[in-house]
């Protein structure tokens, strides 16, 4: 777990994840709540099973779960602006953070990818 700990990939994500939590805390769009929710706390999520796995291959596949939900949350967060069902002003550097968790997730893959460690 320290390895996980020093990892800012995940720091930065579980940050995300709980500045979504704060953005949706009185967002009355439960469907909307839910689904954005889940999907930023998955990119923590999926960072740290990747990392309690054996191999790399195991670890860069759920990297790749990581990156996905980057990208559903970006396009939720999005979709949040235009319906103005969440703050604009708030959830678009949120929308920011997942563009450069994903790109940060996207090294991460080539750097294990690459048989360095």
């Amino acid at each position: 777990m320290e390895a996980l700990r020093k990892l800012e990939v995940w720091r930065r994500a579980c940050r995300l994840s709980a500045n979504v939590y704060r953005l949706l805390a009185t967002n009355r769009e439960q469907a909307f709540r839910d689904q954005l929710s889940r999907s930023a706390l998955s990119i923590a999520s999926n960072i740290a099973e990747g990392y309690g796995r054996g191999s790399q291959r195991e670890r860069v596949h759920f990297l790749r779960y990581a990156r996905a939900s980057c990208n559903e949350a970006w396009t939720q967060l999005h979709i949040g602006i235009d319906a103005r069902i969440v703050d604009a002003e708030c959830a678009r550097p949120l929308a920011d953070e997942t563009l450069e968790i994903a790109k940060m997730i996207g090294g991460l893959i080539r750097y294990i990818e690459s048989g360095q460690r």
